[in-house]
């Protein structure tokens, strides 16, 4: 299934395997039919497991090498197979088409191909076009592999389980492990692959329905026990001549086809009494669940039944000979459509690298190598889908337009400007609903905050510049921050601020504890507010707790001062990492001591002209490590429970908010999640933005992690955004969304589809303290919320290059 229009997880790889490898390894099989073996080569090959991916693979080496012997063992009878449609997209296609011609051309015979995406909700469709899928059915795939595979001399046993594995490798230079997410091979070696297998929170049923849908169909329907919905896509379409009067006792390839997944949260199902019914009676509810999708038309299940997705993911790909393919080294949720589409394409990656390598060690290695990058891109991706449709109910009250945008663009492969690209009608539609001005990006769009109004979208996000001497910060600040307002963003903040001397991480870091820290930070945001009208500058006031008296980042980040230490507070006795100096924990009155120090920081940071204040609750600092439950290990009314660990922080919170100007903004960063186990969890950083939205907090800054120094977070582009996301629609408060979020198109999407209010960037900004006017450039973007300095605004426009052009013929001769 591939409800992810772009679809496109390997491109490197597809590009590899055809280019470098599979295309040219295939044109020499194609010239040379009796090649000789290349010593080193696998010339006895076993393949457990007879889907897409093994029968590929087994086609792919015997057509590259016929001298080769390969086997492949199928439990199953030709004929069955779990599911109905296969969608792949045309970069995998093209792959397919440079290896192996033959199948590509069956293939196109039978590819059903559609462009357009229904999504209905509350009885409203909403149609985006121009997306361009391709799909056919899993068992007419089968059979062109099938077909393929007999042709060329591989052995298929139907009906047999494999020899054990450890006699495949005994007896075969390479083994092919594509049994599927069960894989006994994987499960044999579990001690070298590492496997880690996560099961997921919907239930759901893949079924068929005997008509072609004319789109890619997404169906929402609310009913008494809870949200369930609806994915399908055509598959077969009618045969020439088909009238519907045929009626369902006709050829599936008269009447067309449809494959219909239904799926719907564990306890929901549960409710549904979906656990106490049979198969039988499952299929004929769905039917009348969504009889409107399916005009009243019956579905049927072949061999489905409920389940709940797993997702596979393996440390180690190969072992000795033998070697991981498609489901058995990983899995992609069916949202996005992937699951066919990698095993092909590792099956056209494995045999390039055999091709181009001496050995089957390096070749597996090489194969490893290439394909776990896109394939956890592919997994990042699909996880951001399956887990918005767990949380399918936080976006229901979202305006249509704008919720069928949000699922559209859910995985973040598919984009606002990709969707323009495609269906320019749809995304400026939802650009109005929105409240976009024509002609003007979602990211220029203002916001309000209390009585700060902000004229754009982006945040200039807090960077440690470790650049102050004696906490005061000097030219290297006002050049920093200057540049950075003069770049266009609608809020410039400043680093963690600390509260005292002793609330420093190094001994560069900036304060707000003495008058003369406070007339230079005044000098800045005179600056600032005089030659950046209208953007805004922020404070973030912070201690740093545990993490504190070390050296500069650059001379070696969270590593103790080798002299000159001061001594650490911190919420408990906890050391940052081994070698970290153990701080004391905080007595009462040294909690009465740090909030007075705060309060005196945010009096003065009023005075020095700031507009908006933020207090720094995350990244393992001082008022974070009482949130967290792996730093906090109190057991006097600060610790225990989450609202024990919130008083504390908001404590300080109140007592800040008391001084700070009553029309300024505040803001509050919190680690959303600690990113290792038995620490904050995404639900209790709900319950936390929820806290700090009672006490008076105008938004939630969302980052993650950096509270211990054993986490594990789970890079990847935006990848903190679905915590930020979940914030704002279950807690209702605005956030600031972070983390790796480096494009213009990036802050239009998570802005246009309601992720977050405002998009912080940091990294992005030290690449170009001009990042904002210019995607105000690249876009055509010419309005008051990017405003060009007047002495910069000959630079407006993007400068030329050398010529590019060429004279376009205007006559072509045959012959």
């Amino acid at each position: 299934m591939a409800a992810d229009p772009r679809n496109e997880g390997a491109r490197g790889t597809a590009r590899r395997a055809t280019t470098k490898g599979a295309r040219g390894t295939a044109r020499q099989a194609a010239t040379n039919p009796q090649p000789q073996p290349t010593a080193g080569r696998p010339l006895r090959v076993a393949i457990t497991g007879g889907g897409p991916g093994g029968l590929y693979a087994a086609a792919l080496l015997k057509r590259l090498d016929p001298a080769r012997e390969v086997t492949l063992w199928e439990r199953n009878a030709p004929e069955e197979t779990f599911g109905f449609g296969v969608v792949l997209s045309d970069e995998t296609l093209g792959g397919i088409e440079h290896a192996d011609p033959v199948v590509y051309a069956a293939l196109q015979q039978d590819f059903v191909r559609w462009d357009d995406i229904d999504i209905v909700h509350r009885g409203t469709r909403h149609t985006s076009g121009g997306h361009g899928f391709a799909a056919l059915g899993r068992h007419r795939l089968l059979e062109i592999l099938h077909d393929r595979c007999r042709s060329l001399g591989v052995r298929i046993h139907f009906r047999t389980e494999a020899p054990p594995p450890d006699r495949l490798a005994a007896d075969h230079d390479l083994v092919i492990a594509a049994d599927g997410v069960h894989s006994t091979i994987r499960e044999t070696y579990a001690r070298v692959f590492r496997p880690q297998v996560t099961e997921h929170r919907c239930r759901y049923i893949w079924l068929a329905a005997d008509f072609a849908l004319d789109a890619f169909r997404f169906e929402i329907a609310e009913t008494e026990h809870g949200v369930m919905q609806l994915h399908g896509y055509p598959y077969a379409r009618p045969s020439p001549g088909h009238h519907s009067s045929t009626g369902p006792s006709g050829p599936q390839h008269r009447r067309g086809a449809s494959t219909v997944i239904v799926e719907m949260r564990e306890e929901v199902w549960r409710a549904a009494g979906f656990d106490e019914v049979t198969t039988e009676e499952s299929v004929e509810r769905c039917a009348k669940l969504f009889a409107d999708a399916l005009g009243g038309r019956t579905l049927r299940s072949g061999r489905s039944a409920w389940t709940t997705f797993r997702t596979v993911v393996n440390d180690r790909w190969s072992h000795g000979n033998v070697v991981l393919l498609g489901d058995a080294a990983h899995t992609a949720h069916f949202s996005i459509g992937s699951g066919t589409k990698l095993a092909v394409e590792d099956a056209l990656a494995l045999a390039a690298c055999l091709e181009e390598e001496p050995d089957v060690p390096r070749a597996l290695a090489a194969y490893e190598e290439e394909r776990k990058p896109v394939v956890a891109s592919t997994q990042r991706a699909a996880r951001a889908s399956l887990e918005w449709f767990e949380n399918l109910p936080l976006y229901l009250r979202q305006p249509p337009r704008q919720f069928a945008f949000n699922l559209l663009t859910r995985s973040r492969r598919v984009t606002h400007d990709n969707l323009r690209l495609r269906d320019a009608h749809f995304t400026e539609a939802v650009e109005r609903e929105f409240g976009c001005p024509p002609g003007t990006p979602p990211m220029f769009t203002p916001f309000r905050l209390r009585g700060l109004t902000l004229r754009n979208r982006v945040v200039v996000s807090p960077m440690d510049m470790y650049s102050a001497t004696d906490g005061v910060p000097g030219d290297f600040h006002l050049v920093h921050l200057g540049a950075r307002a003069l770049g266009g963003a609608g809020l410039v903040m400043t680093e963690m601020v600390c509260v005292s001397a002793e609330g420093r991480i190094t001994p560069g870091c900036a304060g707000l504890y003495t008058g003369r820290q406070a007339e230079a930070w005044r000098r800045i945001t005179d600056f600032v507010h005089t030659r950046a009208p209208g953007t805004a500058i922020g404070v973030q006031l912070g201690h740093s707790g545990r993490k504190g008296s070390t050296k500069l980042m650059w001379e070696g980040m969270d590593e103790p001062l080798p002299d000159g230490n001061w001594p650490l507070l911190a919420a408990s006795p906890l050391p940052y990492k081994p070698g970290s100096q153990t701080p004391r924990s905080l007595s009462r009155a040294q909690l009465t001591d740090i909030r007075e120090q705060f309060t005196a920081a945010a009096w003065r940071a009023a005075r020095a002209g700031f507009d908006l204040l933020e207090l720094h609750c995350a990244h393992g600092y001082l008022l974070s490590g009482f949130l967290s439950p792996l730093t906090n290990h109190r057991t006097d009314a600060y610790g225990g429970s989450l609202e024990k660990r919130l008083r504390f922080p908001l404590e300080v919170f109140d007592a800040v908010r008391t001084v700070w100007p009553a029309e300024r903004p505040m803001t509050v960063r919190i680690s959303a999640t600690d990113w290792a186990e038995g620490g904050t969890t995404a639900e209790d950083a709900v319950e936390i933005a929820r806290a700090f939205a009672a006490h008076g907090a105008d938004a939630i800054d969302v980052s993650t992690g950096q509270v211990v120094a054993e986490e594990r977070p789970e890079f990847g582009r935006s990848y903190q955004t679905p915590f930020a996301d979940r914030i704002r629609h279950e807690a209702g408060v605005p956030v600031l969304a972070v983390g790796a979020i480096s494009s213009w198109d990036d802050v239009n999407s998570l802005i246009l589809a309601g992720r977050a209010d405002l998009c912080a960037l940091a990294r992005p900004h030290l690449y170009d303290p001009h990042w904002t006017l210019h995607a105000a450039a690249e876009q055509g973007y010419d309005g008051p919320g990017a405003v060009w300095p007047a002495p910069y605004r000959a630079g407006s426009r993007r400068p030329q290059t050398g010529r590019t052009d060429a004279p376009k013929p205007r006559l072509s001769l045959d012959g």
